[in-house]
């Protein structure tokens, strides 16, 4: 048996990966950059060039004031650092998810993932937040979410097969549950993250600081960097059980593995900013449609992806009805809903009914 991402079609495609993560990166940096330079206070580029070089330590001759330092350095900069991280987590876990379940709709936030990272970040916040310090929302954002991931797995799988309508209808009944609960907990709670309903709903990154940067940072990299190495045998298990037991994958330990890897990433993004919807969904069917279905360069495409969507998404939150923010996940899922009707019915096309 080959691998299916060894086909003529994706043989054809060999000479554009590098194509592909050129073009993601490239986008990826240009939203860096405008996200430093616009907002209420306008910064040129030049200007921002020249205060990272400053940071850096390195001496140059580019004029900007002590109030475009502060804003970009102090405000910007580590916001648009966690959009990216929170993007790229939640990227290559819908690109992880979509694999292991052999579900093209298999989203974070649709298979209620995101919410049972929501209601475990907060309850672990809420319970051990004096004792764990800043590690209580990821942490408690990891269990949740793997209960939740755990629990959509044990009931859509049937007969070897995981079941789409089951799949949706879990993933349902668990995101009302774990909304509901973080909505209780931000009604009873002081912090100001958890009193935030919306936070927990539509997400926002405007809690962004330096240190919940540095606290996301290592569960959502070391997610991006090995969920990747097994792209091969991701693309093996979309052929089916028995085939991939045949070729010498352990099924059970390797879906459990990238489970833990992507929820591990979800719990992340969601502890620190809240539940945005949909990034799991978009990024990696948009890069399927450019570059085919190999999972090598779906997953790490994906993360970097995600990590672009999610700052250019954040950059229109906040400027584009200026003064007033926008919630992140408002517009993804203005983004999203739609692809997700048309995946509907052109998973229902493919499968011939509801299977």
């Amino acid at each position: 048996m080959s691998d299916p991402a060894a086909s003529p079609g994706a043989r054809r495609r060999a000479v554009r990966p590098p194509m592909v993560i050129a073009g993601l990166m490239a986008i990826l940096a240009g939203g860096i950059l405008a996200s430093l330079a616009l907002g209420a206070v306008s910064i040129p580029p030049s200007s921002v060039i020249g205060i990272l070089l400053e940071h850096a330590g390195v001496p140059n001759g580019i004029d900007f004031t002590t109030q475009q330092d502060a804003v970009m350095w102090g405000i910007r900069l580590p916001r648009i650092l966690l959009g990216g991280l929170v993007g790229a987590g939640l990227g290559v876990a819908g690109a992880s998810y979509q694999a292991i379940f052999r579900n093209p709709l298999a989203d974070p936030q649709l298979i209620g993932v995101s919410s049972g990272a929501a209601l475990g970040s907060a309850l672990t916040i809420l319970l051990l937040g004096g004792a764990m310090g800043a590690l209580a929302g990821p942490l408690g954002g990891l269990a949740g979410g793997l209960a939740a991931g755990a629990l959509v797995y044990t009931l859509a799988r049937h007969g070897g097969r995981t079941e789409v309508v089951t799949l949706i209808l879990a993933g349902i009944a668990i995101a009302a549950v774990g909304t509901a609960g973080a909505g209780f907990i931000s009604l009873v709670a002081d912090e100001p993250r958890l009193k935030s309903e919306l936070f927990w709903v539509l997400g926002s990154l405007t809690f962004s600081t330096w240190r919940l940067v540095w606290f996301t940072f290592p569960f959502v990299v070391a997610a991006s960097i090995i969920l990747p190495i097994y792209g091969g045998a991701m693309n093996v298990s979309l052929l089916g059980d028995s085939e991939a037991r045949s070729l010498g994958i352990d099924v059970e330990r390797f879906r459990i593995a990238v489970l833990a890897l992507a929820t591990m990433a979800v719990g992340a993004a969601v502890a620190a900013a809240g539940v945005i919807g949909f990034v799991g969904l978009l990024v990696p069917h948009a890069i399927r449609r450019v570059a085919g279905p190999d999972n090598r360069l779906v997953v790490p495409g994906s993360a970097i992806g995600g990590a672009a969507l999610v700052i250019l998404v954040d950059l229109a939150a906040r400027t584009v009805a200026s003064p007033t923010e926008i919630p992140v996940g408002l517009l993804t899922a203005v983004l999203g809903g739609p692809v997700f009707l048309w995946l509907v019915g052109k998973t229902r096309r493919e499968h011939g009914g509801w299977g």
